[in-house]
């Protein structure tokens, strides 16, 4: 199994949820997050003296899925959050050891 986590622009977060359900993905958790990357922010005035701002907001989701299924879930996560400006964001895929359904004990893929 693996986890797959996208940062991506805040309004893109409703096309990609809606595209993740369209392709049945089974859950997913969805944060509110900040960070700077390659668009480094941006500068405003307080009190008349500038200041840099570079904590951009973002949107993370990340999902559990089979390793089969790697693939095709990046794919449909570039497609839904992709402008082809700086800023659209990242994916990070991570092996995951063991999941463990807490309400039934289920172990392994029967519990994603």
């Amino acid at each position: 199994m693996k986890r797959v986590t996208a940062i991506v622009r805040p309004e893109k977060m409703e096309p990609l949820k809606d595209a993740l359900f369209a392709a049945d993905v089974s859950g997913m958790t969805i944060s509110q997050v900040h960070g700077c990357g390659a668009q480094h922010g941006w500068s405003e005035y307080v009190r008349g003296t500038e200041v840099m701002l570079n904590m951009v907001p973002k949107v993370k989701f990340e999902i559990v899925v089979d390793d089969g299924a790697v693939d095709a879930l990046v794919d449909i996560i570039v497609a839904a959050a992709r402008t082809g400006e700086v800023g659209d964001g990242k994916i990070f895929v991570a092996p995951i050891e063991e999941v463990v359904r807490i309400r039934t004990g289920e172990r392994g893929a029967a519990a994603v």
